[in-house]
């Protein structure tokens, strides 16, 4: 059976555990603990994403943005020791790679990396990466590697002569 009692399921708009099981109808608790009868014509119709077929295992990808002219290797073993340093992250597995450090892409106003690992149990997700998170803010201000703010040039082509700013200083 693709679905079971007590998997963590996606279907359309809807993510959240399988309570229940019955000939015209499956209910899914959400996180907010708000109960979905989705129709089983839906769960034969549409994709399923089902978190626990197999077994409960799952990758988190936490986004890092850092400033221009930050020491990428520097970040990158920090990140590595963050996730090595987490209990439910996978470190030496045959069927799942180790923690990686992707160097994304050179943003407008960052450097964006992400940290890419797998975790023990899928349905602590969000809980582990915001662990992460919090794990990683820490490390990098104690390193002194700064998150950046959004920045923009701003080019004056012509100003109004009556607002002033042509004008010296008062003394």
């Amino acid at each position: 059976r693709p679905i079971r009692t007590g998997d963590w399921i996606v279907v359309g708009g809807t993510e959240g555990y399988v309570r229940k099981i019955s000939i015209r109808s499956t209910q899914i608790e959400t996180f907010d603990r708000a109960d979905v009868i989705v129709p089983n014509s839906e769960l034969i119709s549409n994709q399923v994403t089902n978190w626990m077929l197999n077994d409960q295992w799952g990758r988190v990808t936490v986004p890092i943005g850092v400033a221009y002219g930050t020491d990428v290797e520097q970040l990158r073993e920090l990140l590595l020791r963050v996730a090595m340093d987490h209990p439910l992250v996978i470190k030496d597995s045959i069927r799942v790679g180790p923690p990686k450090v992707l160097f994304r892409s050179f943003g407008d106003s960052a450097l964006n990396f992400e940290l890419r690992c797998f975790i023990r149990l899928v349905d602590r997700r969000l809980d582990t990466q915001s662990e992460l998170n919090f794990a990683i803010e820490r490390a990098l201000r104690e390193a002194g590697i700064q998150i950046p703010f959004p920045q923009r040039d701003l080019h004056v082509r012509s100003v109004d002569p009556s607002i002033g700013l042509t004008r010296p200083p008062p003394e």
